[in-house]
């Protein structure tokens, strides 16, 4: 994993670079955005967990997912699970049982073709200043991805209620439209 361009919290800066890396370039892929309305997704198994056995609760979530041969892998640079996984194990994995969460928490996806994405992406990381302007955690050593012409959009792709670019679905969808 070391060649792969990574920072940790800012996964949707490591899905850009990750999504056009050479090792995933002749595949085909999807940029992945995991949040729900109230912006509370519990991921199990993240690097950011001091316990394997207590959830993440991140506010969104970004992965990126590749086919190979007959199988969507999904590369997530912010687990402890193997990289890459294949689909419904992940999914099993770090959402946990359905049944188990509250509906309210349950993840939703918006599922973007790379190109689409890349050409549209576009954060100047204000995201992660706190009120006294100071960085919540630390910055990638790259500039950020940010296009003046765009603005800041990255709460676009993770809001699953805009009609932005990208496909929304529940876990249901996810699975049945990947995972298989």
């Amino acid at each position: 994993m070391a060649s792969f361009r990574y920072t940790p919290y800012y996964c949707e800066e490591n899905a850009w670079h990750l999504c056009q890396h050479e090792r995933l370039r002749g595949l085909e892929r999807r940029v992945v955005f995991v949040s729900n309305a109230l912006r509370c997704c519990p991921l199990w198994f993240q690097r950011a967990s001091p316990d394997l056995t207590e959830p993440v609760l991140w506010d969104y979530h970004v992965l990126v997912i590749a086919r190979e041969q007959a199988t969507w892998q999904v590369w997530d640079l912010d687990t402890r699970l193997p990289c890459p996984l294949a689909l419904p194990s992940y999914v099993e994995a770090t959402f946990g049982p359905p049944h188990v969460i509250p509906d309210e928490f349950h993840p939703r996806f918006r599922v973007v073709a790379p190109k689409p994405f890349i050409a549209t992406f576009s954060s100047d990381r204000s995201h992660m200043l706190d009120e006294d302007g100071a960085w919540r955690e630390p910055p990638p050593p790259w500039p950020p991805l940010f296009a003046e012409a765009r603005g800041m959009n990255l709460m676009r792709f993770v809001d699953m209620e805009d009609d932005f670019i990208g496909e929304v679905m529940d876990r249901g969808g996810l699975l049945e439209r990947f995972g298989g």
